[in-house]
Formats: structure tokens, C-alpha cells, sequence
């Protein structure tokens, strides 16, 4: 197995231990603003879209879960 095989099999058994995946589908020209958003404070959409949802648990007292 070369090196890069198994970077992406270390890689495939992290992220399926530590995250879940969410489909968000948006209306056309959503997404555009999303990343204009989150170009604007220098992260990537996913993280922009997680600080929101981080910010709205809290605001609705779950924000430890």
C-alpha cells in the first residue's frame, strides 16, 4: 500500500469516528452569499455555517451538547 493509500484510509477512519455529515441544499445564488460571508471573516463555508449553528444552540441554552 503506498503512503498516499494509506493517508487516505487514516484519513477516511478519523472523519467516520469524529464527525457526521448534514446534506444542506440551499435555493440557487445561497451559496455564493454563504461564501461571501464566510470569505469575509476568513474561514471556509463549513466553518461559517458551524459558528452559526454554534451560536443559535447557545442562544436556545443547548449550546453543550
Amino acid at each position: 500500500m503506498s503512503r498516499k493509500e494509506a493517508m487516505a484510509r487514516a484519513s477516511k477512519k478519523y472523519e467516520a469516528n469524529t464527525v457526521e455529515r448534514i446534506a444542506l441544499r440551499v435555493p440557487k445564488g445561497k451559496k455564493a452569499k454563504v461564501q461571501a460571508c464566510a470569505d469575509k471573516h476568513g474561514v471556509s463555508i463549513n466553518v461559517y455555517i458551524n459558528q452559526l449553528i454554534d451560536s443559535a444552540l447557545k442562544r436556545e441554552g443547548v449550546d453543550n451538547l
